[in-house]
């Protein structure tokens, strides 16, 4: 079985393979960071079936810094909270490649009365979140970027009580979850209003469910977003279980579509807020056999004759490689529209999936907003691959190669660390014919 990477450079090679069996995606991202922060904000909170990884350990270490502490028990987390009283951290907060990290605490630090420095590596470094601190500012905190771009690091602090701030709402949709999430422990509430339309939506959708299961109610508004202050972290049981996660489920979803002649079933589907749960639709759409019984929380999905589609990822930017993935196997073109804010990601996605799909033999079109992947004048051929240092790249490339004549090598498999370590693990298990090396 492909070994685990232990920070050390890993390739993936990836050989034309037919899969089958059962599979678990991990859970989810998204709901992890929430739900570890959302303890965070408690007195205390039990969050089961946690996300493992890069990205959620930086938001533990932003818990803990604030003063409160995680504990691992048995694949759980165990979280003393602050109790909506943020401490000053003792040491700069890095947040390592973790955008969600930055973002969400950030708004935590404006509640402390002290200065909070965030930091993180270089890619997060070159993310923008000047909206989020102008944001601060409106409420009387105040949030600056050390160089003045609106970049980390920041240098963030209160002590904010509340009141209206506006933003625009197509750079990030973490700037309202962020502030959605710190608002409900001050004083007077906080009002967001969006200037412009809000992109991935639906990231939204899942902080309120999370915010909800926690006790704190957060609702839309004609303009945006409120939340009302005063109120407590305090989940049912005293804990909170987190539902896997489609953006990864993608992959596995993939993988069954493209090569699996008597089909994967996929665990852990229990319908959410998701919106990455869309690729569902897109793999039925694009003519896989696919059953999903929502109630056991299984999808099955089985290889067909898959024909392009047209798919918008304003509210899924996450699916964007996984689509283009898929259109480089299949009849026809697949037209990716509603895209420019999915080159802002860990790396310009858009441009990666068209280069590195282009290196496979893929005719790939780009345009500011769209992707085109013409699929029916594509013959995927094994090629040396750059998954850019970004573990969605890495990981539709290598499902790619499941369906690409000869080997394809993905150089920087190790990224898959951020959002499902185990991957190639888990493809293996499939039957794929799959091995990584240093």
């Amino acid at each position: 079985m492909p070994g685990d990477s232990d920070g050390r450079h890993m390739d993936a090679h990836v050989s034309r393979s037919t899969v089958d069996g059962r599979a678990r995606a991990p859970p989810s991202k998204s709901y992890t960071h929430r739900a570890i922060l959302a303890a965070g904000y408690a007195e205390g909170a039990v969050v089961r079936d946690p996300l493992d990884s890069a990205d959620t350990r930086a938001t533990m270490r932003a818990v803990e810094l604030y003063g409160g502490e995680v504990t691992e028990r048995d694949g759980d987390l165990d979280v003393a909270g602050f109790g909506g009283r943020p401490e000053v951290p003792d040491d700069v907060l890095d947040c390592a490649n973790s955008g969600t990290t930055m973002r969400l605490t950030t708004a935590t630090a404006a509640l402390a009365d002290g200065l909070t420095v965030l930091t993180g590596d270089a890619s997060l470094r070159s993310r923008p979140h000047g909206p989020l601190l102008d944001a601060i500012g409106q409420l009387e905190g105040r949030a600056e970027s050390t160089r003045g771009n609106g970049q980390a690091p920041l240098v963030v602090g209160g002590h904010v009580d509340g009141g209206g701030a506006s933003i625009p709402g197509d750079v990030s949709s973490q700037f309202v979850t962020a502030l959605l999430m710190a608002g409900a422990v001050t004083g007077e509430g906080i009002t967001v209003d969006l200037e412009t339309e809000l992109k991935s939506a639906p990231y939204v959708d899942i902080t309120v469910e999370v915010l909800e299961a926690f006790g704190v109610e957060a609702r839309e508004t004609d303009g945006g977003y409120r939340v009302d202050g005063g109120q407590s972290y305090d989940p049912v049981g005293g804990e909170y279980r987190v539902p896997g996660d489609f953006s990864s489920m993608s992959y596995l979803l993939a993988a069954g579509a493209l090569a699996a002649e008597d089909g994967v079933v996929v665990d852990g589907a229990v319908p959410s807020a998701q919106g990455d749960s869309a690729i569902v639709d897109v793999v039925d759409r694009m003519g896989a056999d696919v059953d999903w019984d929502r109630d056991a929380g299984t999808i099955t999905v089985g290889r067909g004759d898959l024909s392009g589609v047209e798919v918008g990822v304003a509210d899924t930017p996450d699916l964007l490689p996984t689509i283009a993935a898929l259109g480089a196997a299949a009849d026809g073109t697949t037209r990716i529209t509603d895209c420019e804010h999915v080159r802002y990601k860990e790396t310009d996605r858009v441009s990666a999936m068209a280069e590195e799909l282009g290196k496979m033999g893929a005719v790939v079109e780009e345009s500011r907003d769209e992707l085109l992947v013409r699929g029916g004048e594509t013959t995927l051929t094994g090629a040396e691959v750059d998954g850019r240092g970004d573990h969605r790249i890495v990981m539709a490339l290598s499902v790619a190669g499941l369906v690409a004549d000869g080997t394809t090598t993905v150089a920087g498999a190790e990224h898959v660390d951020v959002s499902f370590p185990g991957f190639f693990g888990v493809l293996y298990d499939l039957g794929a014919d799959v091995s990584t090396s240093e």
